[in-house]
């Protein structure tokens, strides 16, 4: 049987960042405060990369990685080195991270109470459902790391 609360908690922490992205305009996309590299395009793709590693790396799947998104959006990237022709369009992660809430959803929803406390594949420590859990928290994270850039971004006006 699904675990409702992981799904819930899935939609709430997704549905949140997607709606923290309506309206970024490409520009605002990219903008990094002075100091800082990571900006909301990176946090947004960075979502996408880790939600995918922790939750299929731990179900012994295969991730499904745009080509070049490890390198731009994984914990080892460095954005700031990146050339601004290289970076995605920000719709083109948007729709991605949408495309990967119906596919993740759907298989987390199969997965049943044993399934999900049994050890991550290739470790012996925590448990699955930690790592989704995990996988969750980080995004909520970073969507607070996009609300306070767009916080920022939007200070002054009005």
């Amino acid at each position: 049987m699904a675990d409702q609360t992981l799904l819930m908690l899935f939609d709430e922490v997704r549905g949140k960042t997607l709606r923290l992205l309506e309206g970024v305009t490409e520009s605002q996309a990219r903008w990094a405060p002075s100091g800082l590299a990571n900006h909301i395009l990176w946090h947004a793709g960075h979502i996408y990369v880790v939600v995918e590693a922790l939750t299929l790396v731990a179900l012994g799947k295969t991730l499904e990685l745009p080509a070049g998104w490890h390198e731009m959006f994984s914990w080892e990237s460095r954005p700031a080195d990146v050339p601004g022709e290289r970076w995605p369009a920000l719709i083109e992660v948007v729709e991605a991270l949408r495309s990967q809430h119906q596919r993740l959803r759907a298989i987390v929803a199969v997965l049943d109470a044993e399934q999900l406390a049994a050890p991550p594949s290739g470790s012996e420590q925590g448990s699955v459902r930690h790592r989704i859990v995990h996988a969750f928290h980080d995004e909520a994270n970073h969507g607070g790391e996009i609300w306070l850039l767009r916080k920022m971004q939007n200070a002054g006006k009005g």
